[in-house]
């Protein structure tokens, strides 16, 4: 008796569909991290910049931001003049820029 590929994602699949609620979360979540990895393609931006260059609430960047920097998709730089935020820029993983 041969088993069929796949059987058990697919029944698993039936069994228990993945809420809308879920998929539109991630949608969202994708669009606002290319957004912002986007933005940081540009230069090094603190939080307050993202925030005006993406027209988003600070709570939302950050909460963003802290997500892209826990995956490694972004790290922090130098502290602004005034001492209150991070510049954020796009990790670079050992990639070849050129």
């Amino acid at each position: 008796m041969e088993a069929e590929k796949g059987k058990t994602h697919k029944y698993l699949r039936e069994r228990r569909p993945v809420p809308k609620e879920v998929t539109e979360q991630l949608k969202v979540f994708t669009k606002t991290k290319k957004s912002i990895l986007n933005a940081l393609k540009e230069g090094d931006k603190t939080i307050p910049q993202l925030s005006e260059v993406l027209n988003m609430p600070k709570e939302e960047v950050m909460f963003q931001l802290m997500s892209l920097l826990k995956y490694g998709f972004v790290e922090t730089g130098e502290i602004d003049d005034m001492d209150e935020y991070f510049y954020y820029k796009v990790k670079d993983n050992g990639k070849d820029k050129s």
